[in-house]
């Protein structure tokens, strides 16, 4: 029996299911579904059909890339449902028709089979890690942004089964600190008010390999969770601030990362630095006294970013931030000290002990780039020594080739007997025949000729 289903309840959309689907689930805007169907006139006739190209088709639902009627109708099949929408003329091709097959003002029907569909993909690198299936739409037209302070309700699934449910509140780009994986982060920016989604989030936007074992999620897990986004107050918009309240936002961002760095959350400090940064580069505009604390916290700032990328083993952003610091003052010793301890992680102590060097020269009494500078005379020894180990080993083995080809030269030569000067024993002389009187008596001043004919010349 065929049932409205079109917004209007005008009977623009008339559905009827052949065959029941699966499950309860259907698919939602924005997922991209694979589909059989034919779709005929209303007297009948056929004019196309995925099904005799034996070619299924696809489409993102919910975004005009079919006509409204499968948009609306397939939104309420499920998997390995069949059905027939029968569809009014405006909710398909209206009153230009689609010539030469379909004339103008014409009611289609179409016989649609819901093959598979996945989630919309709302991973930032679009690679499918992170799928949105739609459950309850939400209001408003907004969406939360960094720093937003969002109030949801979460409920995780691994395997099926609820490992948590609570309702949590905290500024986005902070979840870490609440116990928010990231893959909830990235999804919440593309959530409305009142909207409640299941996300399917793969493991490195989960707990990765190192898993969870409150919750006895394992290694490299992909996990499940239902989300829903109860309210949240927008952030403030940093640009439209005055230069003095731009700087009021980047202290409260940097003493917030320093908190986060105490507690050994070094990739959120590191986030929430980069924060205080942004609005300091917004500070373009500063004069005065506002222009003296900018660039006070600036240096900090960086300083700060330089140490949590050494704790976080980011050793060359910890140099870039090192470079930062410099650029505003040349002879500034932490800056010098941890960009020394940077080329040191990076292999390069001869660059870091330039930096110890520089150190020293500012304050000779600074006994930790001194302990430093000695590590890295140590280190450049070794590596020296290690070097001519290797060139010594390497010289060896040409040697030791050169000499073999030398051989095998040799040994590709014909044989040719020559004689030695001095005594010849009787085994050692050409055809074996015992020396002469005169050979015995002038030894060492015949050789044999070069013709091989057994003649004797003087030398």
């Amino acid at each position: 029996m065929a049932v409205d289903i079109s917004p209007e309840k005008n009977g623009g959309i008339l559905k009827e299911i052949t065959k029941n689907g699966e499950g309860v689930e259907t698919p939602s805007t924005g997922c991209k579904v694979v589909v059989h169907y034919t779709g005929k006139l209303l007297d009948g006739s056929k004019f196309d059909s995925s099904k005799d190209r034996n070619q299924p088709f696809s489409f993102n639902l919910g975004r005009g890339e079919v006509i409204q009627a499968w948009d609306i109708g397939v939104a309420t099949m499920k998997k390995g449902e069949v059905a027939v929408l029968t569809c009014a003329p405006e909710k398909a091709y209206g009153k230009g028709g689609m010539p030469p097959k379909i004339p103008p003002n014409s009611v289609l029907v179409f016989e649609i089979e819901v093959l598979s569909w996945t989630g919309h993909d709302i991973s930032r690198h679009k690679d499918g890690s992170i799928e949105k299936f739609l459950m309850t739409a939400g209001h408003n037209e907004s969406f939360p942004t960094e720093g937003s302070l969002v109030d949801v309700h979460v409920i995780g699934k691994y395997n099926g089964e609820i490992f948590e449910e609570r309702d949590v509140e905290f500024n986005l780009g902070e979840g870490e600190e609440a116990g928010i994986i990231e893959g909830i982060e990235d999804a919440l920016e593309n959530f409305k008010s009142g909207e409640t989604s299941r996300l399917k989030i793969n493991s490195k936007y989960a707990f990765g390999s190192s898993g969870n074992k409150k919750f006895n999620i394992p290694s490299d897990a992909d996990v499940e969770y239902i989300v829903t986004l109860k309210s949240f107050e927008q952030s403030v918009d940093i640009r439209s601030l005055e230069p003095a309240e731009k700087l009021q936002q980047a202290k409260i961002h940097k003493d917030k990362a320093t908190n986060y760095f105490k507690a050994g959350k070094y990739q959120l400090a590191i986030k929430i630095c980069k924060k205080a940064e942004e609005c300091l580069e917004l500070c373009e505009d500063a004069a005065g006294t506002v222009e003296k604390e900018r660039d006070t916290l600036r240096l900090s700032t960086f300083l700060n970013l330089a140490l949590f990328y050494l704790k976080n083993g980011q050793y060359l952003e910890a140099k870039g931030a090192c470079d930062s610091v410099l650029k505003l003052d040349p002879q500034n010793e932490k800056g010098l000290f941890r960009r020394g301890q940077a080329h040191v992680a990076l292999a390069s102590p001869e660059v870091a002990l330039q930096d110890f060097q520089e150190v020293l020269k500012i304050e000779p009494k600074n006994t930790a780039a001194l302990k430093e500078a000695v590590v890295c005379q140590n280190l450049i020894q070794k590596n020296r020594a290690r070097e001519k180990k290797l060139y010594a080993n390497m010289f060896d083995k040409f040697a030791q080739a050169d000499k073999q080809r030398e051989e095998d030269k040799r040994k590709q030569q014909p044989d040719v007997m020559l004689g030695t000067l001095g005594e010849w024993g009787q085994e050692e002389r050409p055809g074996g025949r015992d020396a002469t009187a005169f050979e015995k008596e002038n030894p060492n001043i015949l050789m044999l000729n070069a013709n091989g004919d057994g003649e004797f010349q003087n030398m």
